[in-house]
């Protein structure tokens, strides 16, 4: 049985990051992917370039940096299906 995670610390690589979340979107026993807003921006081509929707992507905050919406791809995604003037 493989692991279903990743504990990335300051000496974990950024390649080995890459292809743990590219695996991990591969695999058919893995429906949501948590990943820290932190380490996705370091590897932000890669989580951009996921269009499916299994696995989901939730980038969460961290202890060590603050959470920005703007950053966020599915967040992003979601302001391009809504028109805010709708909710008004």
């Amino acid at each position: 049985r493989r692991p279903n995670y990743l504990i990335v610390d300051k000496n974990t690589a950024v390649n080995e990051i890459e292809e743990t979340f590219k695996d991990f979107c591969s695999r058919n026993d893995i429906a949501i992917i948590l990943i820290t807003q932190h380490i996705a921006e370091q590897i932000r081509f890669v989580v951009d370039a996921h269009t499916a929707s299994i696995p989901a992507i939730l980038e969460i905050p961290s202890k060590d940096a603050p959470y920005d919406p703007n950053k966020d791809s599915i967040m992003n995604r979601a302001r391009g299906l809504f028109n805010p003037d709708d909710f008004h």
